[in-house]
């Protein structure tokens, strides 16, 4: 990571003069009664937050569940296997099969299973990450048996069909060619790239386009054959869920998924940080798409929650946004108050053994010099100048949008789907809960 600071512009003079990197007393008075308000909604919403219940199978399945007695439920299937098991040859595959859950099965064509989610009322979806893939359902409560045997019907029986593959590599070409608009998709790829060069974690989702096209039925039975043993897999639900309930619908389900591997089980290779940086030039570009970031730590790491508590102090902004010198994050201050770039957002990517703590911003080529050094001023102002008043307000704040996404209806299904990681998947591989927090 650059670690230089720039020359001030005339903007960077307003800031100093304005003393927007210094402690503002006065917007400390206008907001104090906001972060008392969010202090108490933690407070109530942790009341609210079920107990996790988790169970092992005999074949090393997990099962989790968090009743909180509504009448919809959200229940998935999140299995150890996503680009980070992959090499060179077979990238992309993890990707390609997601595309292939939902294209039938041998007991349900691709027709027969829409319909009987539509009928149901229910939503069912699916998405890869590197170290995951999931397929999660949200539907009625009386409707979660039949959800859990869909789920079990798709990762244990799609037929995989020669000409739905060659039709979803179609589409899997044309999802490339939309993410390559998307620029900060783009970024983040190359921020991985460079983070973790030559490693598993440095490659793409979705693969190479000659991976994509060349991928084969073969691929995909050896990948499930792999990587979809009972030990890689957690069945997590929360909603109107019995835990009971779920572990009998698991051992009919999942008890013959095999727990033993024929070689040796998959495992990750260990992934370096490598501190770099990569830069792509377009001058008929209008705007310059930025992330920086730092080695972070992994989903179990100590250090994680004061991670987290950190990417929260520092915050996010974009000019739709109100407040002006009344924002709680100082950053966010002066990036309104200096005009200095269109938005930016903290983030804090966790994988299981590492991660990239940073920051992405969207500026002007003019105001980039700018950005960065304040940026990397509240970087440092977080170990010399941070006070106890402000950890505090960031603790509230964060365990506020945490617990907030278990308080009343979700809303969407894929913020249902996180819920359900965060809280019951995550006390799993966490061992953590936000409520204890300190």
């Amino acid at each position: 990571m650059a670690t230089s600071l720039h020359r001030l512009t005339s903007a960077g003079r307003y800031l100093v003069k304005r003393n927007l990197l210094k402690t503002n007393v006065l917007t400390r008075s206008i907001v104090g009664s906001h972060r008392l308000l969010a202090t108490q909604a933690a407070n109530q919403v942790m009341l609210n937050v079920p107990e996790t219940k988790v169970t092992t199978l005999e074949n090393g399945l997990r099962v989790a569940s968090e009743d909180s007695g509504l009448s919809t439920c959200t229940v998935g299937l999140w299995i150890d296997a996503g680009s980070r098991y992959e090499n060179e040859r077979n990238n992309g595959t993890a990707h390609f099969l997601e595309h292939m859950a939902f294209k039938g099965t041998r007991k349900r064509s691709q027709l027969d299973l829409e319909l009987e989610i539509e009928n149901m009322g229910a939503h069912l979806n699916a998405y890869t990450s590197r170290e995951q893939t999931v397929y999660y359902a949200k539907a009625f409560t009386k409707d979660l048996p039949r959800a859990v045997e869909i789920l079990a019907d798709i990762i244990q029986n799609s037929t995989l069909g020669g000409a739905e593959i060659e039709r979803e590599r179609g589409v899997i070409l044309r999802e490339m060619q939309e993410v390559e608009t998307n620029l900060q998709e783009v970024v983040f790829d190359y921020l991985h790239a460079t983070a973790y060069q030559a490693t598993a974690l440095g490659r793409t989702i979705l693969g190479p386009t000659e991976n994509i096209k060349t991928i084969n039925r073969g691929d995909l039975v050896e990948y499930i054959t792999t990587h979809y043993k009972g030990p890689r897999i957690v069945l997590a639900a929360a909603g109107g869920v019995s835990h009971n309930e779920l572990i009998d619908l698991a051992k009919y389900h999942f008890g013959n998924l095999p727990a033993r591997y024929k070689g040796e089980a998959p495992t990750f290779p260990q992934c370096d940080f490598t501190g770099s940086e990569i830069r792509v030039r377009d001058d008929k570009m209008p705007l310059a798409h930025i992330a920086i970031a730092v080695e972070a730590v992994g989903w179990s790491h100590p250090d994680t929650i004061p991670l987290m508590v950190a990417n929260t102090l520092i915050g996010n902004w974009d000019r739709s946004f109100g407040g002006g010198v009344n924002l709680s994050s100082k950053l966010a201050q002066m990036a309104c108050q200096g005009n200095l770039c269109h938005s930016f957002q903290s983030f804090n990517t966790c994988y299981t053994d590492t991660g990239l703590w940073g920051l992405y911003m969207v500026c002007e080529p003019g105001t980039i010099n700018e950005m960065m050094h304040f940026a990397q001023l509240e970087w440092m102002s977080l170990c010399t100048s941070v006070t106890e008043n402000e950890v505090a307000r960031a603790k509230n704040l964060l365990k506020t949008n945490m617990l907030l996404h278990l308080d009343g209806p979700p809303p969407s299904v894929r913020t249902s789907a996180d819920r359900c990681f965060v809280t019951a998947v995550g006390s799993l591989c966490m061992n953590w809960r936000p409520e204890l927090m300190p």
